[in-house]
Formats: C-alpha cells, structure tokens, sequence
C-alpha cells in the first residue's frame, strides 16, 4: 500500500428510504467528491421491499433512486464521480439492469456493477426476505475494475464506505486498523443529516432547519476528518458525531463482516469550523458468523383509539375496556393491549387538552378476529358508551405486520460475488482470521466529582441523548461535553437510575457500556420493542425519542454543571 495516495472524499445523499430528494444533486454540485454513497435500506425497509417482490418479481429495489438519478448521472459522469448504493435492496441485478437502461436512453457512458450473495432466503423456509449483511470487498472489487455505479444489496451500512476506501488505498483483508478507521467513518455518514445537525439533542446551538449532507476526507492510515460542503446548512462538530457515533450501536466491540471496531479507541477533535477528526481507532478481527437479517409476516394487526374527554377519564377508560372485552370474548384476539395516554389537562381551555387517549392495539394469525370482529364490537358502542363518545379513526379490516429475527451463518455460507459491467464475475473469499467476539470489561472510571449543592433539574440541560432500534431492542446513547460532567454522569447514570428514570425497562435486561473517550454511556434495552419496528410493539416502534424522554426526565445535577 503507498501510503501517499490522495485522501479520498466520499459523502451521502440519502440515510434511508425517503430521504430528501435533492441531496444526490446537491452532493454533486456542492463541491468536489470522489464517491457518492446513498443508504436506503433499513429493518422495516427490507420488509416493504419484499412485499413489493411478492406483487412484482422483478421490483424489489428503491425505485427512487432510479428518478433521483436521471437528473444528475450527467452531473456525476462529468465530475468523475462515483456512486455506491445499496438501493438494490432484494434485487440489486434488476437495478443494475434499469440504470444501464436509463444510461443508454440518456446516452451517458456508464458501466454499472453489482454484488450479489446476501439473499438467503430459500435456506430460510417461512421467511419474506432473509440477506445476510455484507462486508466491503465486493464493492471494492467492482471500483477496482472500473465500475462508475455500484449497486449492492443488504450490505452493512458502512461497507458504503469501507469498499471505496479499501480500493482506493488497496487495502486488504486483515488490515484492522485502517479498516475500522473506515467503518467509524461510514458509520458517521450512514444516516445522511444526522452527523450535520439532524436530530441533534442540541438543536438550538445551530441552524438546522436545513442541514447539508456529510462528507468524509479519508486517509491512508484509516484516520478522517468529518465534514460537509461549504455553505450548506447545519453543523458537524464533537458533539453531532458523538451522537451519530452512538446510534444504534452497543458495546465498545462494534462488528462486521471485515473488521470489528473497537468503539472505546475513537478520538474525536475539533479540527476547525464543520471538522471533526477521527483517529485512534483500532480494529480486530470479524467474528465468526454473519448477521442474517430474517423478515417473516407475524400475522394481522388492528387498532382503535377512543378519545376520552374531561371528568372521569380512568372510569370512562374501564366501561369501554370493559363492553369491547365482553364483546370480543366469543373469539378474543391472541394479543390485546391496552394503554391509556393522559394527554389531558384539567380545566383546559381547548377540547383537545382536556382529552386522553385510550389506544387498543390486537394481533391474530387470523385477519378476521382483528378486522371485522373489533371494527363491529367499537362501532356499535358509538351510542352506548361513555359520555363523550368517539375515536380518531374508525377501525379497518386488519393489516399485516412483519417481525424480524437475527440469526447467524459462517461466513462461508454466503456466495459473496461482484458482478462486473461486462458481465464477469469475481467471487469474494471469507474472512479468513477471524475472533469470537466478547464483551469488553468495563473500564476505570474516572474520580467522582466533589459534593456540593444540587438542583432538581431536565437531564437534558446536561447531556446528550440518540436512541434508536436492532430489532426488538433499543439502545440509548447518552453523552455530555465537560469532563466535570462525565465524572459525575458515569456514577450517576447507572442501570438502575436509569430503571428508574424510563419505567418501561424495569423488567428488561438493561446493559451499560462505558466509552470514555467520548465522555458517552450507550445502554442497552432488551425487548423493549418486541419483534421489531413492523410489528408496532409500542407507540414509538423505533425507539426514536426514547433518548429525549431520558433527557426530559429530572434527577439531583451538581449546580456547578447548570
């Protein structure tokens, strides 16, 4: 490898299935790049996708990228531009077909690859859609022949960013360092905006009504500095890749197919206006099997929500629970919950504050016992129930809803394959070392700050919080700016404060990870989503806000830190 190769600039224009439309055009314009990365795929897009799959064998990929694209191939072609997506989703060699398609009715020379190897379905009987997550050699192996497009499958999503890096320097595999370097990077850049203010816990430190879309300068070494085009709206500074940094993730072992990342190692500094640097990471070896991600339909799914207004709200919540559960109990649903959202206030000068919610969600393997059943029994309490009475929304016939399992297969079980613009194909070995994973001992905490006078006090005015899903869990990352204030976090914030401050996980395993050098905890909730984001378990399936629910919660802060 020559360590003097030119850093390689690689950004995002897309985070997920949706995103905003005009990042891939305003990536390109914006200022000088070498690869363009777009994210589409999340747990629940894998899901929509394969019904798509079930109505049209030949969809099953993110048809917007499709439209995205016709206005700015031009643009990339060029500015020499490269771009990698896994947009291709269940069926990357159908997308790969339709750009060569648009190429040529746009008569832009482009060569277009692909990966292949992730679909496991048929090994995986009753399931919608089962794809084994990826590394970046095959997206390597197709830049390192030529390839201005390439379209991948269920990838991880920082292999966007560690195959570019990996052919650019001509990394290999066992190069763990630099390796893991890139996938910090790709992790910071994987979710679009939320690395440039998006979703940021102190969003009122900076515009971001409109925030730019990232970029990272990568070295040789695997080192990087995180930043966005000039003039683009937003911030990237510590405390926004802190918070990326913690997103969905867990312990200090981050792993992949190609490397683990050691969390804990990360350095991050401010390296001037919207720069932040990476360095220190340091990388092991993958582990020994390959996440699969598993999509099945659950069954159906219905729900009402009974709007509950003024006096009496928890004996008007009972007579209604009360007649549905008679009325339902001929053919009761498998699954009946219940939850009653004090939203009200008392003496409201609006109907709408001076009203709860009672939302009741049932699940069946049978559509009739959650549609026409449930929808029969609410309706006709229209007139003979509590004073007041009405819902949202009337009820429907039932919908679907998906639940997602990981499992695990050898790295040898998957036939990772790049599949070149002329047709050749070049398979992509298995990691060959590899290390089982384990968790890391917690390390020294630091010495607990002095006593002095506290103030009852929001969490929030403190620390820093993102939270999100992996499948049926969640994780909370939350972090603080101050060394005083993370001498005092790591002691307080324990997993029984937090029981404490989030009811919901008291009778969930909970586990705490401590990562120093980002003066940040990352903590665990097992369960607490149930089977998945498809299968709505809670009201906020994903467990977007579960981080600023903490943050709102208030405990004894040192007066010294507010």
């Amino acid at each position: 490898m020559t360590e003097s190769v030119a850093p390689l600039r690689i950004g995002n224009f897309s985070g997920f299935y949706g995103d905003r439309f005009d990042a891939l055009h305003e990536m390109l314009a914006g200022g000088e790049l070498d690869v363009l990365t777009g994210d589409y795929l999340a747990e629940l897009t894998m899901l929509i996708l394969g019904r798509d799959r079930l109505k049209d064998p030949t969809a099953g990929y993110a048809r917007t990228f499709l439209r995205q694209l016709e206005g700015c191939l031009g643009l990339a072609h060029e500015r020499g531009v490269r771009i990698v997506t896994n947009a291709g989703g269940l069926n990357p060699a159908g997308l790969a077909a339709a750009i060569r398609n648009l190429a040529g009715r746009l008569g832009i020379p482009t060569r277009v690859a692909h990966v292949e190897g992730d679909d496991l379905t048929a090994a995986h009987p009753g399931s919608l859609a089962a794809h084994a997550y990826l590394g970046g050699f095959g997206i390597a192996a197709c830049l390192r022949e030529g390839a201005d497009i390439v379209v991948t499958g269920r990838v991880t999503d920082a292999a966007l960013v560690t195959g570019p890096a990996a052919a650019h320097f001509g990394w290999r595999p066992g190069e763990h360092d630099r390796l893991a370097g890139a996938v910090v990077a790709g992790h910071v850049l994987e979710c679009g905006a939320q690395a440039t203010g998006g979703n940021y816990a102190f969003f009122r430190d900076a515009d971001v009504r409109r925030p730019g879309f990232p970029l990272a300068e990568i070295h040789a070494d695997g080192t990087c500095v995180i930043t966005k085009h000039p003039g683009t709206g937003g911030v990237v500074d510590v405390g926004t890749v802190t918070a990326q940094l913690l997103y969905e993730t867990a312990g200090a072992r981050y792993a992949g197919p190609d490397v683990t990342a050691r969390l804990d190692t990360v350095r991050l500094t401010q390296d001037g206006p919207d720069r932040v640097r990476i360095e220190g990471v340091r990388g092991e070896a993958p582990p020994p099997t390959l996440k699969v991600g598993r999509n099945r339909l659950g069954g159906f799914r219905n729900e009402v929500v009974f709007v509950l207004t003024g006096l009496d709200i928890e004996a008007k919540a009972a007579l209604v629970q009360a007649q549905l559960t008679d009325a339902l109990a001929k053919s009761p649903p498998g699954d009946v919950r219940w939850d009653l959202v004090r939203t009200d206030r008392p003496d409201a000068d609006t109907e709408e504050t001076a009203s709860a919610l009672l939302r009741l969600v049932v699940r069946d393997p049978d559509q009739e016992a959650v549609g026409r059943a449930l929808s029969g029994a609410a309706i006709e309490l229209a007139l003979a129930s509590y004073p007041g009475f009405h819902v949202l929304a009337p009820p429907g016939k039932g919908a679907p809803y998906g639940v997602f399992e990981d499992v695990y297969v050898p790295h040898g079980a998957v036939d990772h394959v790049a599949v070149l613009y002329d047709g050749r194909r070049i398979p992509v070995s298995p990691a060959q070392g590899t290390l089982v994973l384990h968790d890391v001992a917690e390390p020294p905490l630091p010495e607990a700050l002095s006593p002095g006078p506290t103030r009852r006090a929001p969490l929030g005015l403190v620390a820093g919080a993102r939270s999100g899903d992996k499948g049926g869990n969640a994780n909370v990352g939350v972090w603080v700016r101050t060394e005083d204030a993370w001498r005092w976090l790591v002691h307080e914030l324990t997993v029984d404060r937090l029981r404490d401050l989030l009811p919901e996980s008291r009778p969930l395993p909970v586990a705490r990870h401590v990562l120093p050098n980002l003066r940040a905890l990352n903590f665990t909730v097992e369960g607490i989503l149930g089977e998945g984001v498809a299968a709505q378990h809670r009201f906020d399936p994903q467990a977007k806000g579960l981080g600023e629910w903490l943050r709102s919660r208030h405990l004894d802060i040192p007066e010294a830190l507010l």
